[in-house]
């Protein structure tokens, strides 16, 4: 298992924090910001109104739904005043919906005013906008009206008040939600290309396929509300936002809110995802319409997943019966295709161990540090990585992988090795392997004297020779570690990717060497880490690994003695801090105390501080000494209670 030989460029070794893969990507083979996707035309011939043909919001109303909106904001949220002030305004939005919709200002103001609505009033408004659906969902403020409107069905499913009921008894409010959901779920499955191929459209599509399967993904969600930003650049701002791998998670499995919704929605949720089927090679080369196909495998997965399965069935069998390219299977030449690549990062993510076995021995063995090299491959290579949770899939990859471990880093493609890292975290093995390659990639394995020093390597994601700025020639032997010149020099700037590596060592079975270079930081460089925005991540996991006896935790900790005010003090520090003290003994507590107690005023001035201050109960500490520690003991008491109740 050797490593790449170590030259005269290795040893002065910075490994990138990770390739660009997106806008600004050099060779990433997408589009500049500017160029938009031609709409596709309206399908048996039809034409959509022109845009003059549509009701404008004059001043005068779009004055008074912003007057109106402000009055709503001050008044309670409950009473019949509130109610009676909805009712008047959403009578006027009905009659203005579409105007409203498709005006900038306007269609911000009705997507505020829709979180107010009842039922009534919002199928009302939804009835509205129905005749001109094509024209709304595909306008680029009207996308969002949409979506908000859809968005409010989880919470008015969650409390359907009785009062809304029909008064002629037809229809009560969980039918009229259904209507209003299979309705719209019915036309956009009439033109389900159309709409799914669309910039805009699709994210009709995507929201309509979270609300039939009752689950709202976290990243849908935080687009959604990005929104709210400048309409114009709406492309810009979904289509190309391809995040850089310093700033993505190991992990595309996105968090999800369940609610729950009627059976007819599950039913139409897997007739709409059927669709897909008739189309599949569109969605898999598609840029557009593939990410509605993304968001379908994560729904059906948690809700359907037998379904989810046939569609991963048929996503593979269409990609495996291409042309084979030169390497060997047809799958490797998607694998390198932008689009195409983020499907199968979905579909990794969605599959069960057997089928993420058989696609190893079919398609990836023999092909991985090829893959791993590649600008686009891996990324579904880490993806592949993150789905691993079975030994007997772990074991030949990791045999096929790691070897090339400082190559890869040295590409700039740190997101395979993290999840590599990650993989043998969750599966429990290979752990003091990986660890020892990480450390002769870091340059840090010899003479042992270096292991030291692996914390700030690993965080900064440079060699031991580029961190402290020595020149080594080819062949000489590695000098020792000088404490004092560690001492000297303040922690580098911490990645996000060399946080996560951190994170993933000191949650392993043994990570003594990971604590006993923590130890070895002084006290300004540990302070450093706490406050920075990835670093503060790392002493988390020293708080709430397993792996870390508190005997150890401590000897970390200490460090950070006389530096409790300026943790405090920093948007970062003071969370640290506020984790330290929730597992904090009464002894250490009354430490803390005194040290922050001697600076009262300034804790009390500053805006972090402050929420430090009180929750450290720091003016009692300071005028009423013995009933602080009174309440510290009940408090130590409970969660000794509370901890020996979860033990068992």
């Amino acid at each position: 298992m050797g490593l790449v030989p170590r030259s005269p460029h290795q040893a002065g070794r910075r490994f990138p924090a990770g390739g660009k893969r997106g806008r600004g990507a050099k060779g990433s083979g997408r589009p500049p910001p500017g160029r938009q996707r031609q709409p596709c035309p309206p399908p048996d011939g039809r034409s959509e109104p022109a845009p003059d043909a549509h009701p404008h919001l004059g001043p005068e109303a779009l004055g008074y739904f912003r007057r109106a909106l402000s009055a709503l904001k001050e008044v309670p949220e409950t009473g019949e005043e509130r109610e009676l002030m909805v009712h008047n305004v959403l009578k006027e939005v009905e009659a203005q919906a579409l105007a409203l919709a498709t005006n900038r200002a306007g269609s911000e103001m009705l997507q505020e005013l829709l979180g107010f609505s009842p039922l009534k009033p919002l199928c009302r408004v939804w009835a509205a906008l129905r005749p001109n659906l094509r024209f709304v969902a595909c306008h680029r403020c009207g996308v969002h009206v949409l979506q908000s409107a859809l968005l409010q069905l989880p919470r008015l499913l969650g409390n359907p008040a009785e009062e809304e009921a029909e008064e002629d008894g037809k229809d009560g409010p969980l039918e009229a939600l259904e209507e209003l959901g299979l309705g719209l779920a019915a036309e956009v499955c009439d033109d389900f290309l159309f709409y799914c191929g669309d910039t805009r459209g699709s994210f009709v599509v995507r929201t309509l396929l979270q609300v039939l399967g009752g689950t709202l993904l976290e990243s849908e969600r935080a687009r959604h509300r990005g929104s709210q930003l400048p309409v114009c650049d709406l492309t810009a701002a979904y289509v190309l936002d391809l995040p850089s791998e310093a700033q993505r998670a190991p992990s595309r499995e996105c968090k999800a809110t369940d609610f729950e919704v009627p059976e007819t929605f599950l039913n139409c949720l897997q007739d709409l995802s059927s669709c897909f089927l008739k189309d599949i090679a569109v969605f898999i080369t598609d840029k557009i319409s593939s990410f509605c196909l993304q968001v379908a495998l994560q729904i059906l997965h948690r809700k359907l997943p037998q379904f989810c399965a046939h569609l991963c069935n048929a996503v593979m069998g269409y990609l495996s019966s291409r042309n084979s390219s030169a390497d060997g299977s047809p799958l490797l030449l998607f694998l390198r295709d932008q689009t195409s690549s983020r499907l199968l990062e979905q579909v990794l993510l969605v599959s069960e161990p057997p089928r993420l076995q058989s696609l190893f021995e079919d398609h990836f063995q023999g092909q991985l540090q090829t893959l791993a090299a590649h600008p686009i491959a891996n990324f579904p290579l880490q993806r592949f990585l993150d789905a691993i949770t079975t030994p007997e899939l772990l074991s030949p990859v990791f045999e096929e992988l790691s070897p090339a471990l400082e190559a890869v880093l040295a590409q700039g493609h740190s997101g395979v090795v993290i999840a590599l890292v990650g993989a043998c975290h969750r599966v429990g093995i290979h752990q003091a392997q990986v660890l020892q390659l990480l450390l002769e990639a870091f340059h840090c394995a010899e003479p042992s004297s270096r292991q030291v020093a692996c914390v700030p390597l690993f965080a900064t994601l440079m060699t031991y020779e580029v961190y402290y700025g020595l020149a080594e020639e080819e062949g000489a032997v590695p000098a020792e570690h000088q404490v004092e010149m560690a001492t000297a020099r303040d922690l580098g700037e911490v990645t996000v990717l060399g946080s996560l590596l951190l994170q993933h060592l000191l949650h392993f079975s043994s990570p003594g060497i990971i604590l006993r270079s923590l130890g070895a930081l002084t006290g300004p460089q540990l302070l450093t880490l706490a406050q920075s925005p990835a670093g503060s991540h790392v002493l988390d996991a020293v708080l709430t690994s397993p792996s870390v006896t508190r005997k150890q935790c401590r000897r970390v900790l200490k460090t950070l003695k006389g530096q409790y005010v300026a943790l405090a003090c920093s948007r970062h520090g003071s969370r640290v801090l506020d984790a330290i003290w929730s597992g904090a003994a009464l002894g250490a507590r009354k430490e803390i105390a005194a040290e922050l107690g001697a600076r009262n005023q300034e804790l009390i001035r500053d805006p972090f501080g402050h929420h430090v201050a009180r929750n450290v109960a720091l003016t009692t500490f300071l005028k009423r000494r013995e009933a602080w520690e009174q309440q510290q003991g009940a408090v130590a008491k409970r969660r000794r209670a509370l901890n020996s109740i979860l033990e068992d």
